[in-house]
């Protein structure tokens, strides 16, 4: 019910924090346009609090702004505020810096974790209560936690998750979501809240499995998932038109409400992307497409029609309208005529720390990025393996300034073998953060060297730590592309191109191996030649009239220094 009239939820999944400002009028008109009522949003902690204490609520992080403009055209909202989102996004959503406590327990009744919870609900929630649909705002529902019966069955913490928003003014509907098997519902359901369950297909055993822990009660598939997303070094996932409507059509058959998850996926800018952990670590792609039925650009697919079609069906839509179409444009080739390599860049990149260990970049204050460690190592030693005990996520290992090889966390076979002259050498190794865990029992996620670093049995100890977080390269200094570049030295490449209007543009990495683009200094997410993803979507807000910079920091080297920024998004290396 909504006030006194019987209402069907039909929502669509649009995480402002995926969009930028300028274009989320344009995706809200889509998804009203294609039939739905609501829209539903995330709420990432780590994006809101990046570090604690310090709340940031503007630019793409306005949820106020993205909110009221949702009402304004019309729609309901549904937002999800846990503390814990998963979206394969990173770490779940949980701020890094929860990982500086060693003691830290996640997503329980641990006081430490609850009290932080607290202070960040302090400044979230009354921005929220204004909006509610109690007080004649758009929201009209509101989570507690996430999937929770994935993860564990501690009730005291839900009911203080519950209790946590009910406090500070929360009177809107609310509920959990879980997937429909025992266990999950066991351990996600709260008193007194409704459980909505998700799903990608089966739905009628869903709902089945639904209605014996929750009789009588309204229908809601709070996740249907229509698509799904992407892994470094997978091919891009899709799923059939057809089969998406079919699906849709029998659960609004059933007098069902859905949310569609993603109706826009959007994109993972920065160093956003999660990580998921079955039996290795698999980070997920800089874009969140998702394959839903608008594009990470914001383009209607073939899912769009079919879906809206469906809805169709159940209610009065009359003739489509939309927003005028966004432009698309090909800058051309631009080539880079800067580079600045990491090694002799460190002094305007970060501040030297010394540690007896090499402690993960979170004691450091770091969240995001690389981080880098050396130490000078004692001769004449024999030939030994060096052993990083362990490594989160991907180590680059130089001897005197040389490049000996990579240890990887999801290979822990390998054979950087070295011995040690008289006079001693110079060790580094340079740690890349691939995203935190976003979902399952490994989230416990520090970043860089979890526990020590060993040459043969002998623990190394002394060490000079800089944190890399690559948020400001403002004072790198750029000399001339070295032409007879090294392999496998990182470094920073600059490119200039002009722009006559800005429109949106894909940059094609094509010829590059694995690293982060930035565009006006604005970090458009990590690349990596392995496939799917081969080109970094621009939205047109992030260029300007006149000159634009490109700066590329490749960590192994790329066939040539140039990229190209095209009208089209190549996520499938066999498009």
């Amino acid at each position: 019910m909504l006030g006194e009239q019987p209402f069907r939820i039909l929502s669509g999944a649009i995480h402002y924090f995926r969009v930028v400002p300028q274009y989320w009028e344009d995706r809200l008109l889509k998804l009203k346009a294609c039939g739905f009522n609501t829209v539903e949003t995330y709420v990432p902690w780590n994006l809101h609090e990046a570090n604690e204490g310090q709340f940031n609520f503007v630019g793409m992080a306005d949820l106020e702004k993205f909110t009221q403009l949702a009402g304004e055209l019309g729609l309901y909202v549904i937002v999800r505020p846990s503390p814990y989102i998963c979206a394969e996004w990173e770490f779940g959503g949980l701020p890094a810096w929860l990982l500086a406590d060693p003691g830290m327990r996640l997503r329980c009744h641990h006081k430490p974790f609850l009290d932080k919870i607290d202070a960040y609900f302090d400044d979230l929630i009354p921005r929220l209560t204004p909006f509610l649909s109690t007080k004649g705002g758009p929201i009209i529902a509101m989570q507690i936690e996430n999937e929770y019966g994935s993860y564990g069955n501690d009730k005291a913490y839900l009911n203080h998750l519950k209790q946590a928003l009910i406090e500070r003014g929360v009177d809107v509907l609310l509920f959990t979501s879980d997937g429909p098997e025992d266990f999950m519902l066991q351990g996600g359901m709260v008193e007194g809240v409704w459980e909505t369950v998700n799903f990608g297909s089966r739905s009628a055993e869903g709902f089945a499995k639904l209605l014996e822990y929750q009789p009588d009660q309204p229908l809601m598939c709070m996740e249907y998932w229509n698509g799904w997303f992407d892994h470094w070094g997978e091919q891009h996932h899709t799923r059939d038109a057809a089969d998406v409507a079919k699906v849709l059509d029998d659960m609004l058959a059933a007098n069902a409400s859905v949310n569609f998850y993603m109706f826009h996926g959007g994109t993972n800018f920065g160093f956003y992307s999660g990580a998921n952990y079955p039996d290795k670590l698999q980070p997920t792609i800089t874009s969140y497409d998702y394959d839903s039925p608008l594009s990470e650009s914001g383009d209607l697919t073939e899912k769009y029609h079919a879906v809206r079609e469906v809805i169709g069906k159940y209610t009065d839509l009359g003739p489509l309208e939309l927003p005028a179409p966004i432009a698309k444009k090909s800058y051309g080739t631009v080539n880079m005529t800067g580079q600045a390599k990491l090694l002799a860049s460190l002094d305007g990149l970060s501040s030297p720390i010394q540690s007896v260990c090499p402690e993960p970049m979170e004691q450091f204050g770091q969240n995001y990025g690389f981080i880098m460690y050396t130490t000078h190592l004692s001769g004449p030693r024999p030939a030994s393996r060096l052993n990083l005990q362990e490594v989160h996520d991907r180590a680059h290992i130089f001897i005197d300034g040389k490049f000996k090889g990579i240890i990887e966390r999801a290979d822990k076979e390998h054979d950087i073998v070295f011995d040690v002259p008289a006079g001693g050498v110079e060790l580094t190794i340079l740690v890349e953060n691939m995203g935190r865990i976003n979902y399952g029992p490994q989230m416990k996620d520090a970043k860089g060297i979890t526990e020590g670093v060993r040459h043969g049995l002998q623990f190394l100890f002394d060490w000079t730590v800089r944190p890399l977080p690559l948020d400001d390269l403002s004072k790198l200094n750029f000399d001339s592309v070295d032409g007879e570049s090294e392999k496998n030295q990182p470094s920073f490449y600059l490119g200039e191109f002009t722009v006559d209007e800005p429109a949106d543009t894909f940059l094609s990495m094509k010829g590059w191996t694995k690293g982060v683009a930035y565009i006006n200094g604005f970090n458009l997410g990590r690349y990596w030649e392995i496939a799917p993803q081969e080109t970094l979507y621009i939205p047109g807000p992030l260029l300007r009239k006149g000159n634009n910079e490109i700066v590329v920091f490749e960590l192994h080297g790329c066939e040539s220094p140039s990229v190209s920024l095209q009208d089209y998004p190549v996520l499938n290396k066999q498009q």
